[in-house]
């Protein structure tokens, strides 16, 4: 699925509240505290958190403790936190090559 069709729309609001949230922490706004470096790696623990909640819940099913509807929207949930991740890489990548494409 292309990373622009959305397929968990109150997914995809959960996360803008959240990075709109983020934005908005004293420590960001002011530089006191909280820097780039901090939030992206809050990000990617978080990211890898809702990645094992995914694969506990496929674990879950397996064994049979574990409600159908729960283990799909942790398994979408982890679909679209992986997209999220690749897409923000590809755009980190395509920054850094834009950037050593410039002239000194």
């Amino acid at each position: 699925m292309p990373v622009d069709k959305i397929a968990n729309p109150a997914a995809a609001l959960q996360a803008y509240t959240n990075t709109q949230r983020a934005g908005q922490e004293p420590g960001i706004a002011r530089g006191d505290g909280a820097s780039f470096s901090d939030m992206m790696k809050k990000t990617a623990a978080d990211a890898v958190d809702t990645m094992k909640a995914g694969e506990k819940a496929s674990a879950d099913a397996i064994i049979g403790k574990a409600d159908l509807t729960d283990v799909v929207q942790a398994v979408t949930n982890a679909e679209l936190t992986l997209q999220t991740v690749m897409a923000v890489r590809d755009r980190m990548l395509n920054a850094y090559q834009e950037i050593m494409r410039m002239p000194i």
